[in-house]
């Protein structure tokens, strides 16, 4: 995956900044995120919001971007090696349930028409020279 030299630069000032502050899980985790929110970029996207939690806390997204008239919720799954299977895997229904849980108070919050919305996940495995990612374009409905 190619990437904009000082977009890499960027992230990599970005990455070592908070490693020490988080654990490597949580560190790989932001990572990805930083990734996929630079492949959404080039794929035309506009990302809105990263990270977005319900009041409490107690449902989060990790993207949200649009794309035309779409507001797109972005699931991102990172792993160093897909050696037990691949990152999109680790996604369940409870997983799905607090994002569908995000979405909905991020849309009250927004006024924004919710039969315009997808669900899309980007997986994400950094193993190897290069990151390998793979976007799942409508993973799932409401």
């Amino acid at each position: 995956m190619w990437l904009n030299p000082l977009f890499r630069l960027a992230d990599r000032l970005r990455q070592s900044a908070r490693r020490p502050r988080l654990d490597p899980a949580h560190a790989l985790g932001r990572d990805g995120e930083d990734l996929a929110h630079r492949y959404l970029q080039r794929a035309g996207l506009l990302v809105v919001a990263r990270n977005y939690r319900t009041p409490g806390g107690a449902a989060e997204v990790d993207l949200i971007a649009r794309e035309g008239p779409t507001l797109v919720f972005v699931e991102v799954k990172t792993r160093e090696t897909a050696e037990f299977g691949a990152p999109d895997r680790a996604i369940d229904s409870l997983k799905k349930d607090k994002i569908r849980r995000a979405a909905l108070n991020y849309l009250g919050r927004s006024a924004h028409d919710p039969s315009h919305v997808r669900f899309d996940v980007i997986s994400i495995v950094t193993g190897g020279r290069t990151p390998s990612l793979e976007h799942f374009r409508d993973a799932w409905t409401f």
